[in-house]
């Protein structure tokens, strides 16, 4: 098959998903402009600041697509790329988007709160608690794995280094302009949008050479003032325009596969079960994680995107839409792969891995416009770096959330709060510190195969939250529902699977990691489903919406 009807199906379904499945989803929640969002009615100028609808949309997407939905998919073709391409697009528009809008909605109706924090309202503090353990756990995990990745590439490339560090001057410059002098945003995006292809040639010019150690700690203590500063500072303006790179870069790579029109290569379908892989269900669903549904999205949505939102109505553009358009990109990086013959693609997975199959295959979709491919290969490579750079600092953030979370609770009068629950420099240092250990130890890799499943319990677990919500308001559930139990049998039977095979291999972290998750999943089901069990919830005149 040619990439090009791969890649129309792509951009048709998902657009018509936005104004089908996404107005319908949209019209349940009642989304209304006339209710104050969290940013204004608690705007803080830290965590609470209202942005226009493309700002949060460029922080979101710029949070929530970084490697996830390049390197799943690239990874999942082994089961040939018609499975991986069906898993991405249905997947995207009835579990993805639902869970990511949902996720987001449920946030802006509860103070800006966290999905944590839903949990605590309709399940229980002890329920509560143990997801924010969780989930606290899986961003500790990723944020020293970003922080080696980020580092690996900075000694490897020396000006990424260097653009990155350009791209905060003018990401804090460009935050002025907007809060400070009031300049409209479209001249300051023209200004914004040029200043970072200034970005990219003084980089390229100027690299920054340090050690390994050296970058991992000035990267750790950039992620400690990015979570600790006021967003409109740095993570409204970075993530705004980090965005354009990756616009600009999606769309080169669409225009380019439709120019170009390469024949897929690889099979459309292998087999049921990989020899290395392991069967296609539930190895496939959880490997295509960011292209098709995250639980990370969640922690975005609930926890930074939420507190930026000016009006309800934005959370369907912010929620489902980036979600949509995340898909397309995972569809790009399947035809990246797709495009290479089964040696080709073991050769460079080999050498190289995934990444390297993306930047080869972009490159070569953006030569067929003109553009030197050395020259776009180098710009996909710098694009994935800023994202995972954006990740970073976003994961930061939503940990520092966590731990307050934990030590507070609803109940709780805000003169008596615990310091822990209040200060965010306590927060950020516990969560830095964490992560510092686990990256400089080296052993930040070695329990990521859990990862996968991990990350898909999780998006369960919001599914679920938001399922509780609706009912508990008398509202229509079952579009949160069966996307929820779909994904619990997914994840569960993966948990399970991988707790045995290590238990077998006698590789007890990552066994009993698997066994700790799968414990805890089944634990907040029963205290979940006791709750839905206790009917409607009555709520008070200042309570919720509903």
């Amino acid at each position: 098959m040619n990439a090009v009807v791969l890649i129309s199906i792509a951009l048709v379904a998902t657009v018509a998903a936005y104004f089908t499945w996404g107005s319908y989803v949209a019209r349940i929640f009642g989304l209304d402009n006339s209710r104050p969002t969290p940013a204004h009615t608690l705007r803080d100028g830290v965590d609470y600041e209202p942005a226009a609808a493309p700002v949060v949309v460029g922080h979101h997407f710029a949070s929530i697509a970084g490697a996830g939905p390049i390197v799943g998919p690239i990874y999942a073709v082994v089961f040939g790329w018609l499975p991986a391409f069906l898993w991405i697009v249905i997947g995207a528009i009835f579990i993805g988007a639902v869970h990511d809008f949902g996720s987001l909605t449920a946030s802006i109706r509860h103070g800006g709160n966290s999905i944590g924090e839903l949990i605590e309202k309709y399940v229980g503090l002890s329920g509560k608690r143990l997801f924010i353990v969780f989930a606290f756990s899986a961003l500790i995990l990723v944020v020293a794995v970003f922080t080696d990745v980020v580092t690996k590439t900075f000694v490897a490339s020396p000006q990424v280094a260097s653009c990155s560090l350009f791209f905060m001057i003018v990401a804090i410059a460009f935050g002025v302009l907007l809060r400070r002098f009031k300049l409209p945003l479209f001249p300051a995006t023209v200004i914004g949008v040029g200043a970072l292809f200034g970005c990219l040639m003084l980089g390229g010019a100027l690299p920054i050479e340090l050690p390994t150690s050296a970058w991992m700690c000035v990267v750790l203590a950039y992620v400690f003032i990015a979570a600790v500063s006021p967003v409109w500072v740095l993570l409204q303006p970075r993530d705004y325009l980090n965005s354009f790179l990756l616009y600009m870069m999606m769309a080169a790579a669409i225009v380019g596969i439709f120019v170009s029109a390469p024949a897929l290569e690889l099979d459309s379908f292998t087999a049921f079960r990989h020899e290395s892989a392991g069967p296609m269900f539930p190895i496939l669903f959880v490997t295509v994680a960011c292209g098709s549904i995250s639980g990370f999205h969640s922690l975005v949505a609930s926890g930074t995107t939420s507190k930026q939102l000016d009006k309800e109505s934005d959370a369907k553009l912010v929620g489902y839409g980036s979600m949509l358009l995340e898909a397309v990109l995972a569809v790009v990086a399947l035809i990246a792969a797709a495009m290479l013959t089964t040696g080709e693609y073991s050769a460079i997975m080999a050498e190289r891995g995934p990444i390297a199959v993306f930047s080869s295959g972009v490159g070569g979709f953006m030569a067929s416009l003109g553009i030197a491919r050395d020259h776009a290969v180098t710009f996909v490579s710098l694009t994935v770096s800023a994202f995972a750079l954006t990740s970073l600092d976003t994961c930061t953030r939503l940990a520092r959330f966590l731990f307050q979370e934990f030590f507070d609770s609803a109940s709780t009068p805000v003169d008596r709060k615990n310091v822990l629950a209040t200060n965010r420099f306590i927060g950020t240092s516990v969560v830095v510190l964490l992560g510092a250990l686990l990256v400089f130890s080296g052993s930040s890799t070695e329990i990521w195969p859990v990862f996968g499943a991990a990350n898909q319990l999780l998006a369960a677990l919001a599914l679920l939250a938001v399922a509780v919500w609706l009912a508990r308001s008398r509202m229509p559930n079952a579009f949160a529902v069966i996307p929820m139990v779909a994904m619990f049998c997914i994840t569960l039977t993966a948990l399970g699977r991988l707790m045995l095979k290590n238990a077998q291999a006698q590789n007890w972290t990552l066994a009993i990691a698997s066994c700790v998750l799968l414990a805890l999943a089944l634990i907040l089901i029963v205290q979940s489903a006791l709750a839905l069990r206790s009917g409607p919830e009555k709520l008070s005149a200042e309570g919720d919406v509903f």
